[in-house]
Order: structure tokens, then C-alpha cells, then sequence
């Protein structure tokens, strides 16, 4: 059922593009519903205390799976996802002014991307959703316009900062442990004889949580995101970006709540970063801005809380939650709706204006005394549950106090700021305005939204309102998710009243100080101005990229931003001799290489390839050097051959074919000579190469008699017919027995080509130098010395394709498949190109953007079939008119179109003039028509 829920969610998302164009911006009524479908899905499978699981293969080689797991933990935020999602999506549809697919897609991927995170149980698939609630946040920030930009970037770099400490921690759990199962790492008997590693995970998982729910001293991208519109900070705040972290610390709170750093940890910097943001968002003039540090300062809260680590602050840390994004969302939405109807959300403009907005204020009241800590709102039982909590800890009474201090005075300062917020939305006193009526002042009026506009934060407040009169509702899900969160059954009963009590006492002051801060809210901003951080987050993130850019730019680029080859090849070349030198005086049972293997036609390879390179050496000309460089890789083509290795030798063979025809499409914008290099270069340039060729010599004699099959090689050459019925056993390890390694290679392949592209476009290359050749001379016209490879290429063309297409379908049997066919196939392009009479009349002018991502698309596409039998990228076979066939070759496809894609992009790149080279085509066609003429006069 979850699984289910998860394609709906997908499935949404795929059909974001064609909602959004068919229904504009109300297309987030549509999309709505299949979230509140997923939602309703959950509660039928939700069972209470029982846990659900289900688990489909994903990796097995790996032991990653799609292993669901709803508890009560995973159902509380999975309703806060799904819930106030389609919430968000609804009220969307008010607060957009046109059709913007771009928002809805990542609205509903953020949905996707979190409901997947709090309901996995296996550690590769939580990485994976904890990342791409990144990016999504990322984009949603940046589709802000150019206000967003920088704002965007830093909340990235700190983010992505966050997932390199999950990464690392993900990988120290699952190597320790031998399991991805998030449950089995938990309950692990390994922590207990290692408690050194377990304070390193909890120090990760501390530091990743940090990030994402902005605590100090990562909190600096939480307001600093608030270019976002408002339905973007809504779900942000509420119940995805930010409740990633918090889900976070509870999850694995079972595991590391004893470890004494996470729990100092958690409660230093939570404790700090709640009252920071209390303290900053009463000065805030923007009220968006005010709920961002508001924010902050709540999620500090949940943080100590958790930090405490008890039973009962676990248990008041999970309804803190659901509260908080009850009336955050509520109070994100209803700035939106002031904001778009008056144009404005600052509290001094706001605080002039006449607002006749009755509903978005009865709205505002709830939310905002629920957050301020009020009676009979949701918002004062939990506040009275953290203090509750905080005050029963089994800490030092030194640290009780210490805490109880900070979480007071931050409550102070958040009913003052609450009701700051009530006011700049309740506008311009009655008195005031009939003042400035009476002096002839404009009074500014606005009036109330339309009912679908407020209906979404309407609900969310009548729920912050039933939460407060009626709080035992919520029992049994706080009560399930507590014993997720603690290891332990737990049984919750919230009321309004407890008693007389201290934390009821505590309640009290705050009000009352709290009225006091409204009162002399005037004096309080003045005081707190006083007190301005010398430096500010934003001003760090922004420092340390600009100090990595320039180390970057000084110790990277510099050094190889150059045509100095010896520079670009020192260093891996120093590289690679350390690695022989260690493996001098490490590697021993070499065994010696066997007589019969030594041949004498080796050594007339051998020969062939030293006079290839002696003859690279003393080149002088580039041109020269691209010929005889050849004669290296022809003689080691002829060695494969000879060793049997058949689809080595002709995947070398394409290589060299198609590396000469794109270096000649480079060497035309290069000088035809190399420039001479002093003799201090010659000299290393001749260490490097002597003491590379030393170790290179040492590496085969050591690898050279290892002539045995491996158990890897007799398995191959045992099962590859019986479990793939194909016989060329590399082709069938490239698209069956090692298709994910494949997967990745096409992936990174399709990368490059992009990077290269890009890399080509916003680069100006070397202009393509000018003929040398007299107008006179014979061979100048291009048109009349291209005749012999048109026709040849009309004949030969065919033959090509045909080679190409009979290599990729006999890959799977013989010598061949996708990436050499694609190697033969390009090749038939390149003659088309050498054909050409000029560089702007070559017909291969195919979209290789295309091609790239469409054989990325066919192979992932691929895998998921695989997904019938059990696994991604497991091989289907099949029959077709009694012929054995296989997914694999799909796969296969994928890897032609790529490759295809790539080497056309190169020779379209590199070849087609551009558009600052028209002069050198008309300056050919000057001499195409000197010729005519000078043709004409001989006749005459």
C-alpha cells in the first residue's frame, strides 16, 4: 500500500506539465487530490501501534531495497507532508497570477521527495530523499527571480554541507553495522562495544540536522530564504525542508539519546538558536521575515527538547511538531493573503492601512496566540509540555534551570512577537484612522479575499483551535509516535489543565511578561537594535565561497589553465609512480611469468608501438604528431587481435578513428608548431616520462603472471549462457552482470557531453585559421577535392549502417553491441563530415541533446522494467519469432544513443563554424570565385 503511495505520488508529478498547461494556475486543485488520496491511503494501511512494512528488491548486490516502514512516528509527518501539501497546492491557486507548472512540479516533488524520507527504512533510498528535498528547496527559492539567486545558493551550499555529514554518517552505519535496514542499525549490538564510532555517527547525524532545520550556526539560510513566495515558505516551514531535520534526531533518537556530545549538542545550540530567533524576529519590520526567525526559534525548541532525551520530552518534542505546523502554515498563508491584497507585509506600512479582511484576522488570531502560548490553543498544551518535560529531566538541577531559563525567556519573546504579527495585520487603530480622515488623509482600505483563498488556513486554525479545546484526539497518534521515537511504549494524555503546578506557574509568567514586551514593544525594538551581531551568517556562507572560489581559482585553475601538457600531466603522473613505488616494497607471491606465454610476435608489436612513440617525440608538428601517434594505437589495436580480444581491438580501432577526425577539427583553430620548450622543461619532461615508462614496465611484469582463471572468470564463462543466453561474455557483463555500473557510466557520459557543450558555448574557441595554401593552388577548393569522398561516402555510407545496426544486435552473441556499433555508426558520420565541401554545409546537424538524454532515458526506463523480475536492471527475456531476445538489448540501445549523441555533438562543436567565423566562409568563397575566374580565363 505504500509502494502504491508512493507511484501516486509519482505519477502526480508526471502529470504536472499537462495540468499546469490545460488548467493554468488552477491546475493545484487537480494535484491536490492525489495527495489527499495518498493521505487517506496511509490511514487505511495505519494500524496503531502495530508497524506496517513492506519491502521490494532495488539493489540487492548492494543490500539496498525499497523497504517501507510506517510507524507512528512516519504517520505523524507523512500527514504533515501530505496534508498541508495539498493544502499548500490549493491555496496556491489564489496566490498565483499565471500559469507556473515550474512551482507545481517542485511543490509536488518536495511532496514525493518527503514522504519517501519518512517512511523508508533502508539508509540509501533516506540519503537519496534527504538530498532531493534539497534541490527542490533549492529551485523553489531560485524560481524567486533574481532576488532569489543568491539567496538560493546559499541555502544549497549549506544544505548539501548537511548531506555530505548524512553521506559519511550513512556510510559509517552501514559498514559497521552490515545492514541498510534503518531499524536493524538501531537495535545493532555493535554500538555497545563500540561507543567511540557511535559518538562520531551521533555527531554527524547532529550536524546534518543542524542544516537542514537551521540551527546554530547553520540557521543564517532560514530568513534568508524568505525571497520565496509565500505557499513556498508555507511548506517549507510547516512540514518538509525544515521537519526533515527533526525527523532526523527523533528517528535515531533510540539509538544516540545516551551519547553525552549529542545530547550537549542539542540542547546548547537549540537552546541558543530559540532564543536568537525569538530575540531577532521582535524587531522584524517584514513579517514575513518575523515567522522565518520565528521558525528558527521554534524548531530550537524541538531540538532541546530532544536533546533532552527523556521519555517525556521525546513525547512533547512530537506534539510541539504537529502543533507548529498547524499554525505556522496557517500564519505563512495568511501573510501571503495580506501581502497579495495590500501589496505589501511590512508592519510599519501595514499599521497605516484600514484592514477589512475579518476572516484572514480571525485566522491570524488563532494561529498566531497558539504560537504566542495562549490557553485553550493547541499551541499552549504543547509549549506546557516542553516545559513540562524540561523541568521533570533527569539532568543536574544546574542544567534544569539553566534550560528552563532559556526556554522562558524565548516564550516571552515569542508572545511578543506574536502579537506584533496580530497587529501588523489588524492594520491602523480605529482611532487613528478616523484621525487622519478627519485631517483629509487617504486611508488606504483593503478588503477581504475571496473565499478560496483563506479556506486552507482557515482549517488549519480550526485544528489549532480543537487541539487546544479538545486535546486527548490527538493522544493515541502522539502516543504511537513517542514510542517510535523512544524505543519504548509510551501512552500520552493531553489535557488543558494539569493542575497547579510549576510548569503552570511558568505558563503564567510568560503571559504576563509577555503582555508587558506588547506593551513597550516600541522601547523593546529601540533596546534590541542596540545589540546588532557584528557579522551575520549570510555574510560567512558567502565569505567561505568566494575564499574556495578563489583558492580554486589561484592554486587550481591557474595551474592547469594551460596548453603546457607537462603541467596537466605531472601530477597524476607523480601519482602513479608513488603507487609504484609502494607497491616495490609491498606486493610479494608475484608469480613469474610463464615461458610459453613469451612470443616472438609480442616483440614485433613491441616494436611497432616504440616507433610510433620515438616518432611522437620528435615531432615537431602537431599534424605530424596526430599521424604517427596512430602507429601507437594501430599496433596495440593488432595486439588485442591477436590475444583474442576481439571487441577490445575494435572498440580501439573506432576510438582511434573518431579521436583523429575530432584532434583535426582542433588542430585547424591551433598554430601548426608546437612552441619550443626551454631546457629545464625538456629535462623533467624526460624524467616524468622515463620514470613513468619504469613503473608502467613494473606493473605488467607484476600483473603479466596472474595467467590463471579467477573464480570471477569461471563463473562468467559457466553462467553467462545459462543465466543471459548470450556467449560474448563482455558485452553481456556490460548490459547484465554489471548493468549498474553501466547505468552510472552512461549517466556520467551524458554529464560530460552536457559540460562540454556548455563548456564550448560560453567560451570563445581559436578562431579556424586562415588557408595557407595559395588561391592558385589545385587543391584549395574544398568543393572540387571532395568529390572522390562524396561518392565514396554514398557507397560506403550504406555499408556502415549497415555494420553498425549488425554489430549492436549480434552484441549479445558475438563480438559487438551497443557502444561499439555507436563507435561504427558515428564513424559513417564523420566521413559525411570529411565529405562536406565546408564545414557549414556538413549534414550531421542531428540534435545530440537529444540523443544523450534520450539513451539515458531508455536505459533508466530499462531498469525500471526490470523491476517484473524482481530488481532494477534485471534482464526479462523473451521470444520473438522463436529467436531469444533480452531487455538487455534495450539497455543497449540507450548506450548507442549516447554515445552516438556524444561524438556528434564533438564534431558539430568543433567543426561548425561560428557565428564570429562567417568571415573565413566568405573569405573561401572569395577564392572559390578566383578560382572560377581564373578557370574561365584558361578556357579563353
Amino acid at each position: 500500500m505504500i509502494a502504491s503511495l508512493m507511484v501516486l505520488l509519482g505519477l502526480t508529478l508526471a502529470a504536472v506539465p499537462l495540468a499546469s498547461r490545460l488548467l493554468r494556475r488552477d491546475a493545484g486543485w487537480l494535484l491536490a487530490l492525489p495527495l489527499l488520496v495518498a493521505a487517506g491511503l496511509a490511514i487505511s494501511v495505519y494500524s496503531g501501534s502495530a508497524i506496517h512494512t513492506e519491502t521490494y528488491a532495488w539493489i540487492p548486490s548492494l543490500g539496498a531495497d525499497l523497504d517501507f516502514r510506517l510507524d507512528g512516528l512516519s504517520m505523524v509527518f507523512l500527514m504533515l507532508v501530505l496534508l498541508i501539501g495539498a493544502g499548500v497546492l490549493m491555496y496556491s491557486t489564489r496566490y498565483l497570477h499565471h500559469r507556473d507548472g515550474t512551482f507545481y512540479f517542485f511543490i509536488c516533488g518536495f511532496a514525493a521527495a518527503m514522504a519517501m524520507l519518512v517512511t523508508t527504512n533502508d539508509l540509501v533510498v533516506f540519503y537519496v530523499s534527504w538530498e532531493l528535498t534539497t534541490l527542490c528547496s533549492y529551485f523553489l527559492i531560485a524560481s524567486s527571480g533574481e532576488k532569489g539567486r543568491r539567496p538560493a545558493i546559499r541555502t544549497l551550499l549549506v544544505t548539501v554541507f548537511g548531506g555530505l555529514l548524512l553521506l559519511t554518517a550513512t556510510v559509517v552505519m552501514a559498514v559497521s553495522t552490515g545492514t541498510m535496514k534503518i531499524d536493524e542499525i538501531i537495535a545493532h549490538g555493535y554500538w555497545a562495544e563500540h561507543p567511540g564510532v557511535l559518538t562520531l555517527v551521533a555527531v554527524l547525524l547532529a550536524g546534518a540536522a543542524f542544516t537542514k532545520s537551521a540551527q546554530f550556526p547553520f540557521q543564517a539560510w532560514l530568513p534568508d530564504s524568505m525571497v520565496a513566495i509565500a505557499p513556498v515558505s508555507a511548506y517549507l516551514h510547516a512540514a518538509a525542508m525544515v521537519k526533515a531535520g527533526i525527523y532526523l534526531i527523533l528517528r535515531y533518537s533510540p539509538l544516540v539519546h545516551e551519547v553525552q556530545v549529542w545530547n550537549v549538542l542539542l540542547i546548547a545550540c537549540g537552546g541558543f538558536t530559540a532564543l536568537f530567533g525569538a530575540m531577532t524576529a521582535v524587531r522584524r519590520d517584514d513579517l514575513k521575515e518575523l515567522l522565518a526567525y520565528s521558525t528558527m526559534s521554534q524548531l530550537g525548541l524541538l531540538v532541546l527538547t530532544v536533546g533532552i532525551g527523556s521519555e517525556a520530552a521525546i513525547m512533547a518534542a512530537v506534539v510541539h511538531t504537529i502543533a507548529h505546523a498547524c499554525f505556522k502554515a496557517a500564519l505563512f498563508m495568511s501573510v501571503g493573503i495580506v501581502e497579495h491584497e495590500a501589496g505589501t507585509r511590512k508592519y510599519s506600512e501595514l499599521r497605516t492601512m484600514r484592514i477589512d479582511m475579518l476572516a484572514t484576522k480571525i485566522i491570524v488570531a488563532i494561529s498566531a496566540t497558539s504560537m504566542a502560548g495562549v490557553p485553550l490553543l493547541f499551541g499552549f498544551v504543547s509549549k506546557e509540555g516542553l516545559i513540562t518535560a524540561i523541568y521533570e529531566a533527569p539532568l543536574p538541577d544546574t542544567v534544569v534551570t539553566m534550560v528552563l531559563a532559556v526556554v522562558v525567556v524565548t516564550s516571552m519573546f515569542t508572545f511578543a512577537y506574536s502579537f506584533r504579527y496580530i497587529l501588523g495585520v489588524f492594520g491602523a487603530p480605529a482611532g487613528a484612522l478616523e484621525d487622519r480622515e478627519k485631517a483629509g488623509e487617504k486611508v488606504t482600505t483593503i478588503k477581504e479575499a475571496s473565499a478560496a483563498f483563506w479556506f486552507v488556513p482557515g482549517i488549519l486554525s480550526i485544528v489549532t483551535l480543537v487541539g487546544g479545546l479538545a486535546p486527548a484526539l490527538f493522544d493515541a497518534l502522539v502516543s504511537h509516535a513517542a514510542t517510535a521515537a523512544t524505543g519504548a511504549e509510551q501512552h500520552a494524555h493531553l489535557a488543558i489543565f494539569h493542575g497547579i503546578n510549576i510548569p503552570l506557574g511558568l505558563s503564567a509568567l510568560i503571559i504576563t511578561a509577555g503582555i508587558v514586551l506588547v506593551m513597550y514593544q516600541r522601547h523593546l525594538v529601540n533596546t534590541l537594535a542596540a545589540f546588532n551581531a557584528p557579522i551575520q551568517g549570510t555574510w560567512v556562507v558567502d565569505f567561505l565561497r568566494e575564499q574556495i572560489t578563489e583558492f580554486g581559482e589561484k592554486y587550481v585553475a591557474r595551474a592547469s589553465g594551460t596548453t603546457s601538457m607537462r603541467r596537466h600531466l605531472a601530477l597524476p603522473m607523480i601519482a602513479i609512480m608513488a603507487l609504484g613505488v609502494v607497491g616495490l616494497f609491498t606486493l610479494g607471491d608475484i608469480p613469474p611469468v610463464p615461458a610459453e606465454r613469451s612470443e616472438n610476435v609480442d616483440w614485433i608489436y613491441t616494436l611497432l608501438i616504440a616507433l610510433g612513440v620515438v616518432a611522437t617525440v620528435k615531432a615537431r608538428s602537431r599534424l605530424t604528431t596526430v599521424v604517427v601517434i596512430s602507429v601507437v594505437g594501430f599496433g596495440m589495436i593488432l595486439w588485442f587481435f591477436a590475444l583474442g580480444a576481439a571487441d577490445v581491438a575494435m572498440t580501439q580501432l573506432m576510438v582511434e578513428f573518431l579521436t583523429v577526425c575530432i584532434m583535426v577539427l582542433i588542430l585547424h583553430r591551433l598554430p601548426d608548431y608546437y612552441t619550443p620548450e626551454k631546457g629545464a622543461g625538456q629535462f623533467w619532461s624526460m624524467v616524468l616520462a622515463g620514470g613513468m615508462g619504469i613503473t608502467t614496465m613494473l606493473g605488467v611484469l607484476a600483473l603479466s603472471g596472474h595467467r590463471e582463471k579467477t573464480d570471477l572468470a569461471e563463473y562468467f564463462l559457466e553462467n553467462t549462457y545459462k543465466e543471459t543466453g548470450g556467449h560474448n561474455i563482455v558485452n553481456v557483463i556490460l548490459v547484465d552482470f554489471r548493468a549498474f555500473d553501466t547505468m552510472g557510466e552512461l549517466t556520467v557520459l551524458g554529464m560530460a557531453g552536457l559540460a562540454i557543450a556548455s563548456l564550448l558555448y560560453t567560451n570563445k574557441m581559436l578562431p579556424i585559421r586562415q588557408n595557407l595554401l595559395d588561391a592558385a593552388s589545385p587543391v584549395i577548393s574544398g568543393r572540387l577535392n571532395s568529390v572522390f569522398l562524396r561518392v565514396t561516402a554514398k557507397v560506403v555510407g550504406p555499408i556502415i549502417i549497415v555494420m553498425s545496426l549488425a554489430l549492436f544486435f549480434r552484441g549479445h552473441m558475438e563480438p559487438g553491441g551497443g557502444f561499439i556499433a555507436a563507435l561504427v555508426g558515428a564513424s559513417g558520420f564523420a566521413l559525411l563530415y570529411l565529405a562536406a565541401p565546408a564545414n557549414n554545409e556538413a549534414r550531421i546537424k542531428f540534435h545530440y541533446f537529444t540523443l544523450i538524454g534520450l539513451g539515458i532515458f531508455v536505459g533508466a526506463v530499462t531498469g525500471l522494467v526490470g523491476y517484473f523480475q524482481g530488481s532494477f536492471l534485471t534482464s526479462i527475456d523473451f521470444e520473438i519469432f522463436g529467436m531469444h531476445q533480452s531487455s538487455a538489448i534495450f539497455f543497449d540501445l540507450g548506450v548507442y544513443l549516447s554515445v552516438m549523441g556524444v561524438i556528434l555533438g564533438a564534431l558539430n562543436m568543433l567543426g561548425l563554424p561560428q557565428s564570429d567565423e562567417e568571415e573565413v566562409v566568405q573569405l573561401d568563397e572569395h577564392r572559390e570565385a578566383r578560382l572560377e575566374a581564373m578557370s574561365r580565363a584558361e578556357r579563353n
